[in-house]
């Protein structure tokens, strides 16, 4: 047929080939099946092929779907992943499913596996990003914060309000708070919901973790101060994740990166004992992100118990 291998990589984008492309340049269905095997093209979904060696990561799997339908645009925890906002659970991998908007409001099923939201969108709410169509990272916050749920929402939102390092990259703040209110006064429905779920993101979360674990309080009904300034007796500023001030109880969240190194380690060993020393904390409990995540309620037990022995006129030493 005179066809080479270099002519179907031409026919794909982005390393991902649409069968209709290739039948339209001229390959008879049956040859092109043989031929895409032979070569060790992978398949991706129906009428989609991945080029021979391509990761068929979460990028591409968002390739071929937009390539079948290229009105959609990738939104909600897949746009989370492209952007590098971290997910509830760690850093953002985007989720099994993969999630468009159809701003059509049209298409309601693409295939096993994807997930079509039927919402509007205005013209500044989409961007290019490695190769596809995205919503921006106001919408795509704001869109969760619509869908819920609540937890799931706020460590996206805090997460792209400061600096992270997200699958080992650090990377600025994406957005401001400021931007996020105006994207969410779009009335769409549960924007009433997501503006009141708005109120309680904290900027200063450092973490999925501390988010978590500050919203486990607030359902508790617990509301220490977050990212509390002390200073040590040897001059030093010290930032503790959470501080109940008038029981003189520090609540520390390790993350799920943490003692990276053993020089990390040694850090934190020294900056624990320099919060200890601190006139104003009288007990320190630390958790780690496996308590937030899989054992809150044995969490926030013990920080009741200890709020209950350092209520003001109990005497207790650091501990």
């Amino acid at each position: 047929m005179g066809v080479e291998r270099s002519e179907l990589v031409e026919l794909a984008e982005g390393g991902v080939l649409l069968v209709s492309r290739a039948l339209d340049a001229g390959w008879p269905r049956r040859s092109l099946s043989r031929r895409l095997r032979e070569e060790g093209w992978s398949p991706i979904r129906a009428g989609v092929w991945g080029e021979p060696g391509l990761d068929l990561g979460l990028r591409v799997r968002l390739k071929a779907v937009q390539s079948l339908e290229p009105r959609l645009v990738v939104s909600h925890r897949s746009a989370t992943a492209l952007w590098r906002i971290e997910a509830c659970s760690g850093p953002a991998r985007g989720s099994a499913v993969l999630e468009f908007v159809d701003p059509g409001l049209t298409l309601r099923r693409a295939g096993s596996g994807v997930r079509v939201h039927r919402v509007p969108l205005a013209p500044g709410d989409t961007t290019e990003r490695q190769g596809l169509r995205v919503t921006t990272v106001a919408r795509t916050l704001a869109d969760l914060l619509r869908a819920g749920p609540r937890d799931d929402a706020l460590v996206a939102v805090e997460s792209a309000w400061s600096r992270r390092k997200v699958d080992h990259v650090r990377r600025a703040p994406l957005t401001t708070p400021a931007a996020l209110s105006a994207a969410l006064e779009a009335p769409l429905l549960g924007a009433g919901r997501a503006r009141h779920w708005l109120e309680l993101a904290d900027p200063t979360s450092g973490s999925p973790a501390e988010t978590i674990a500050r919203l486990r309080m607030y359902d508790a009904d617990l509301h220490p101060e977050t990212q509390a300034e002390l200073i040590t007796p040897g001059g030093r500023r010290r930032f503790l994740d959470f501080f109940f001030r008038t029981e003189g109880l520090a609540v520390e969240v390790e993350g799920y990166a943490y003692h990276g190194t053993r020089e990390s380690h040694r850090r934190d060993i020294t900056r624990f004992n320099e919060v200890l020393q601190c006139p104003e904390v009288r007990t320190l409990l630390r958790f780690t992100a496996e308590d937030v995540f899989h054992r809150p309620a044995r969490m926030i037990e013990e920080i009741r118990a200890a709020l209950a022995r350092l209520r003001p006129g109990s005497a207790q030493p650091n501990g």
